[in-house]
């Protein structure tokens, strides 16, 4: 199936397997890659040389095209762009609008540069400013999320910029390529089904969790970082939800100084991050401090398999999805469910 995003990327089929922190290691991007997607490796937990190795992992694994994903925000991100220009990376994603310095520096090293967005006119900005493509995620999606549904904002988007649109949240199977590709989108990108594979290094326990929960388990809380953020409801999460400020505050910084350790960033760097994130929402000082929640607590369960204290991102198709297929198999049968359910349709005309 050849759209506006294979032929921008060069990968096989129209599909992304999304950058999700903690999750999308070396292994699950390459086998993405490998399946015929487009796998996207996750740097924000990365130190610089551990995304470089990350980075040499991946095409030691697999010879098809793939990509990093980027905190725009972070203070460190031109460093990080430089590590992409130099490894020769075909794609740089972000989760939040790069400036327009970072995305010419990167289209002027012949990186392909394909913002992820959660709005209108910032799918407009971006475009404007040279994105080759955009990720649209409508507010189904697993972790940061806005209040639009896909099938609202989508064709929004699609109707107002003229580079490839890529749809996320809510999408796990072929009929929702297809509903896509009908809406106009060049594609689709998916977390939790990437996330819920063989492939995925995420504890058994956690995948577990993940194929136990309904539909209704999956909800929006601003208790992690002050932000919505949509995960499994878990007695941890309403623990999280029935906290007091203080409690809050003194979890966040505890959390803070393990983070610092993990990512080997300095005080000063963290600050500055901090900074950037502030200036970047418009976010109080407290829910600035609050944002150290999240690595840690994402990694207490996508790392160590910790349930009962971390926080499981997840999209809302996390409550339909009941298996765990390699990637190869869940791309062939996403592939082969979207050409039978376009083959049937066009039958009616």
């Amino acid at each position: 199936m050849r759209t506006a995003l294979t032929e921008l990327t060069g990968v096989r089929h129209p599909l992304v397997q999304t950058g999700m922190g903690w999750v999308a290691g070396p292994r699950l991007v390459s086998a993405s890659a490998n399946a015929g997607a487009l796998g996207i490796l996750a740097s924000a937990t990365m130190t610089l040389d551990q995304l470089r190795g990350a980075v040499r992992e991946v095409r030691s694994r697999t010879d098809r095209p793939f990509g990093v994903n980027l905190r725009a925000d972070a203070g460190d991100a031109a460093e990080r762009v430089s590590v992409i220009i130099e490894e020769g990376v075909r794609v740089a994603s972000f989760a939040l609008a790069p400036s327009r310095e970072l995305i010419a520096r990167l289209k002027d090293a012949g990186v392909v540069v394909i913002p992820s967005v959660g709005a209108r006119r910032h799918a407009e900005k971006v475009a404007a400013w040279g994105a080759d493509a955009v990720v649209v995620q409508g507010g189904e999606g697993g972790g940061h999320t806005g209040q639009v549904a896909t099938t609202v904002l989508l064709p929004q988007v699609v109707d107002a910029v003229g580079i490839p649109v890529v749809a996320a949240g809510g999408f796990h199977d072929g009929r929702g390529l297809a509903a896509a590709l009908a809406f106009g989108a060049a594609g689709v990108a998916m977390g939790t089904r990437f996330l819920l594979t063989s492939d995925s290094t995420v504890p058994a326990a956690v995948k577990a969790a993940y194929l136990a929960a309904s539909v209704a388990d999956v909800t929006v809380t601003t208790k992690v970082d002050g932000l919505p953020h949509r995960m499994l409801r878990t007695p941890f999460v309403t623990a999280l939800e029935r906290s007091g400020r203080t409690a809050a505050l003194v979890r966040a910084l505890r959390h803070a100084s393990a983070f610092r350790e993990v990512s080997g960033l300095s005080p000063l760097r963290m600050l500055r991050e901090g900074l950037a994130m502030r200036h970047g929402r418009d976010l109080t000082w407290s829910q600035v401090l609050l944002a150290a929640n999240t690595p840690m607590l994402l990694k207490a369960a996508m790392v160590d398999g910790r349930t009962d204290l971390g926080v499981m991102a997840s999209g809302q198709v996390a409550g339909v999805i009941d298996d765990l297929p390699s990637c190869a198999e869940l791309v062939e049968r996403v592939m082969r469910e979207a050409s039978e359910t376009l083959s049937g349709l066009a039958a009616l005309l």
